[in-house]
This record gives structure tokens, C-alpha cells and sequence, in this order.
């Protein structure tokens, strides 16, 4: 009797931990830039810095600790009153004697002051050694100088041009937050007691919005302190432990619209109005990663320096000692062009964030005080309209109604 053939070996089967357990499952996005590794510290830090170099850098040091210092300040919103100071006859003489405490005027000390010690130098080698004088002649400073003023005009249209960009993108993201937060305070009628929590934290979420991207586009910002007031503990740390923090709030807003008892085209058009606040991201984050071409900045700093350290040699044949008035006066004019426009060229620090968050989140709180009471009244009149109508038959109801249609 034939033996019987050994059993076909079963196929086997790949062991897939995920179809094991569904729960485990998420999803997963490759990354296609590895993250950078933190410079490693300086073997030999010099411990003992020179003394000179320490002296030729407090000037500029201190300069630029004041300006770093001013940017910080909260800038409040313009008033009636403000207004009218701001274009009075009398500005020119108030700006002129808080020149000393502007921050542009004080971060052109260190340029200024060096062109002018260098034109000082200049004058002095030239009294003492006239055989040997330093001169020049004036052509080529006639030949470039509209192009030194088109590198300044052009260096200050661009910054304003990111300046206005960047007030117009918050102000589009504030006025979405106020549109969205106006469709949510929206009732269509009575509300459960979790419902309407719901509708106070979703309000919450949205309000936190514009201040998280505030502390986002900024620095030295206290986003814990800022929001505070409007996040649970809970919320709040889930957004600190967050690396982008506005995206972390709207997906806060995201899924409470869809927790949410919204009529499915009321939820529809409030998910649109999020666009708005990524649209703020991407060109707010754009606006501080990408400055100006670089070497547009550096074109316009070079010719400057360029143009003052000569300047004195130019004017000497002409000039003599008033070189030195007249190289802090160009220095201090021009300087002080390219100064303003390096400071527009980052918006955000120039623009009221916090005093117009304040100011959303106050008219939010008016808002619902002020629906509360309109929806109150128009259910008094609407009640007092249903007890004085018609009845069904057409007829007035009484004699003193057919003397009021009389």
C-alpha cells in the first residue's frame, strides 16, 4: 500500500503588527530634512577679551542694547488726541528736541561718530603736512551720487513694502477671528448647559489665536502670561509643549467645530474662515524667515561707508575745516535713511499686536453682552407682538385696536 504524500506545507503569512492592533496605527509623514544638530560650543572661549576691543565696542554695544531695548516696548493705538498732536504745527520743534532719545538717532552714534573722528583725522593731517595733503577731485562724487540716492530710495521702498504687507496680513487675521468668533456667538435658539461651554471654549480658542501668532512672529514674548486668561491649565499645556504653537491652536478650533451641534453648512463655512488665520501664518512666518536680498543690504551699507570715508579727502580743497560739520551732517542724513528702513524691514516689532489683541478681545466680551441684551428685548417685543395680533378670522379683536386703525 502506497504511502500517502506528506502534507502540502501551509503559505506563510507575513505577521503585520498594525492589522494585530488597529489602535496603533497613525499616521506617519516622512521627513525629507533631517534635523540639524546644535553647534557644539567653542573649545577655547577667550576668557580674557582685549581691552581695547572691549573699549572701540561699548559705543556700539550700548547703542544697540537701547535700540533692542525700545523695540520691546508695547506700541499703543493712535487716539483722537493723538492724532491731533501727531499733526500739529508744532511737531517739528517737539521731534527735534526728543531727538536725543530716538532710537534711530541713537543707534547712528557709533557710524556717525566714527566717519566723524575719521574726517577730524583727515583735516588735521592735512594742516600739518599740506606738502602731502589728501585730496581729490569731486567727479566722482558727482558721477554717483543719484545712484547712492536711488540705493536709499529703493533700500526704503522695499522695507515699507514688507511693513505694509505684514500690517496687512494681521489685520486679515484679526478680521478673521472677529468674523469667526461673531458666527460662534451666533444662537439660533436655547442651549444645553455643555453646549453652551462648548461654544465658550471654541470662543476661547479663537481669541487665542492672533495671540499666540503675536508671540510666534516676535521675540522676547511670554505666551504662558498671554494666555493665561483664556486657556484652561490643560489646553495651555498642550499648546506650550507644541513646537508651532498657532497651528496647535487651530487644531484646537478644528476639532471643537466639529465636536460641535452646527448645522452642517454653518460648520462648512466656519472651517473656510481658517484659512484666513493659515494664510496670516504662511506670510507672517515668510515675512520674518526671508528679509530683503542680502546683498542688496550690503551693497547699500558698503557704498555709504565708502562714500563718508572719502568724503573728507573731496571736500578738503574746497572745505578745509568744514569737512568735518559737513561729514557729520551727510553721515547723520544718510545714515539715518538707511537706519529707518532696516527697522521697517521687520514689521511685527513696529505694529500695536497686543494693544489690537486687547482690543479684539474687548469688543468679544461688549459683543456678548450687548447680544445678550438684544436678544432679550426682541423676545419681549416678539412676545407683546403674538398677545396684541390678529385672530384667525381677520377681525380686530377690539374696539380700541379699530380706533387705533381709524
Amino acid at each position: 500500500m502506497p504511502a500517502p504524500p506528506p502534507p502540502k506545507p501551509s503559505p506563510r503569512r507575513h505577521h503585520h503588527p498594525a492589522a494585530a492592533n488597529p489602535a496603533r496605527h497613525h499616521l506617519h509623514i516622512a521627513r525629507c530634512f533631517p534635523d540639524q544638530l546644535p553647534k557644539p560650543p567653542s573649545p577655547n572661549p577667550n576668557p580674557n577679551p582685549n581691552p581695547l576691543l572691549s573699549l572701540l565696542t561699548a559705543v556700539p554695544d550700548w547703542a544697540d542694547a537701547v535700540s533692542e531695548r525700545r523695540i520691546r516696548e508695547q506700541r499703543p493705538l493712535y487716539t483722537h488726541e493723538q492724532w491731533r498732536e501727531h499733526r500739529s504745527s508744532l511737531r517739528h520743534l517737539r521731534h527735534l528736541l526728543s531727538s536725543f532719545s530716538s532710537r534711530v538717532i541713537l543707534s547712528l552714534v557709533p557710524p556717525v561718530s566714527a566717519f566723524t573722528t575719521f574726517a577730524a583725522a583727515v583735516a588735521t593731517y592735512n594742516t600739518l603736512v599740506p606738502d602731502y595733503a589728501l585730496t581729490a577731485s569731486s567727479l566722482p562724487y558727482q558721477l554717483t551720487a543719484p545712484a547712492l540716492a536711488l540705493l536709499l530710495v529703493f533700500r526704503t521702498e522695499a522695507s515699507y513694502a514688507r511693513f505694509d504687507e505684514g500690517r496687512k496680513a494681521w489685520m486679515r487675521v484679526l478680521a478673521g477671528a472677529a468674523e469667526l468668533a461673531g458666527m460662534v456667538m451666533h444662537r439660533g435658539g436655547d442651549e444645553r448647559g455643555d453646549e453652551e461651554l462648548g461654544r465658550g471654549a471654541l470662543l476661547n480658542y479663537i481669541l487665542a489665536f492672533p495671540v499666540a501668532l503675536k508671540c510666534h512672529i516676535t521675540s522676547n514674548s511670554d505666551i504662558r502670561n498671554d494666555l493665561q486668561g483664556l486657556l484652561s491649565e490643560d489646553d495651555l499645556h498642550v499648546v506650550l509643549s507644541s513646537k508651532h504653537r498657532p497651528r496647535c491652536i487651530i487644531e484646537f478650533i478644528s476639532q471643537s467645530l466639529q465636536m460641535l451641534d452646527f448645522e452642517e453648512h454653518r460648520r462648512s463655512v466656519m472651517e473656510s474662515k481658517l484659512s484666513y488665520f493659515l494664510e496670516g501664518i504662511c506670510v507672517c512666518e515668510q515675512i520674518i524667515g526671508i528679509p530683503v536680498p542680502l546683498s542688496y543690504t550690503r551693497l547699500t551699507s558698503r557704498f555709504l561707508v565708502l562714500w563718508h570715508l572719502t568724503l573728507p579727502i573731496i571736500l578738503w580743497t574746497e572745505c578745509k575745516w568744514i569737512v568735518v560739520p559737513a561729514t557729520f551732517v551727510s553721515a547723520a542724513s544718510l545714515f539715518c535713511i538707511e537706519e529707518v528702513g532696516v527697522l521697517i524691514e521687520e514689521p511685527f516689532p513696529m505694529l500695536a499686536l497686543d494693544a489690537q489683541c486687547k482690543q479684539l478681545h474687548d469688543s468679544m466680551h461688549d459683543m456678548m453682552s450687548v447680544q445678550d441684551s438684544v436678544r432679550k428685548r426682541l423676545v419681549a417685543k416678539t412676545k407683546a407682538r403674538r398677545r396684541t395680533r390678529l385672530p384667525q378670522n381677520g377681525w380686530l379683536s377690539s374696539k380700541a385696536e379699530e380706533v387705533k386703525v381709524d
